[in-house]
């Protein structure tokens, strides 16, 4: 099975945590933790920062590493290193690929219907809380 290396930020601002909607693709619709596939010899902090701006036109400040999800959908093997991240300081969030987004409390990050990956993620945040 191909193994799909990812990265993802979990972006923390004024004690809320954002949840991204899925605009395309076979997972459209589900939500997630913004972020994509790592390049060729790129470190995976550097990857998410890149990812981010691509995706939400953002700058973010990577604060630690949470996680790495291992997870097999139908069709390949997700590898995802998750990450604490803040928003640089006047930065602000333009949705350029996804179709939604929310900025979640903690008592509400399980109202959204997760990516089954992102669940796994989801269980990492309240381990550490």
């Amino acid at each position: 099975m191909k193994t799909v290396k990812v990265v993802a930020a979990i972006i923390r601002h004024e004690g809320k945590i954002l949840a991204t909607q899925r605009g395309y693709g076979e997972n459209k619709d589900g939500w997630e933790f913004p972020g994509g596939k790592t390049e060729e010899g790129e470190a995976p902090t550097d990857a998410i920062v890149r990812e981010i701006k691509e995706e939400l036109a953002a700058d973010i400040e990577v604060e630690k590493y949470l996680t790495t999800v291992e997870y097999d959908y139908p069709k390949f093997h997700l590898s995802m290193d998750c990450f604490f991240a803040k928003l640089k300081e006047g930065s602000y969030i333009k949705l350029l690929e996804h179709e939604d987004a929310k900025w979640l409390k903690m008592e509400d990050i399980d109202s959204v219907d997760w990516l089954p990956a992102d669940i796994e993620v989801v269980k990492a945040i309240k381990s550490v809380r």
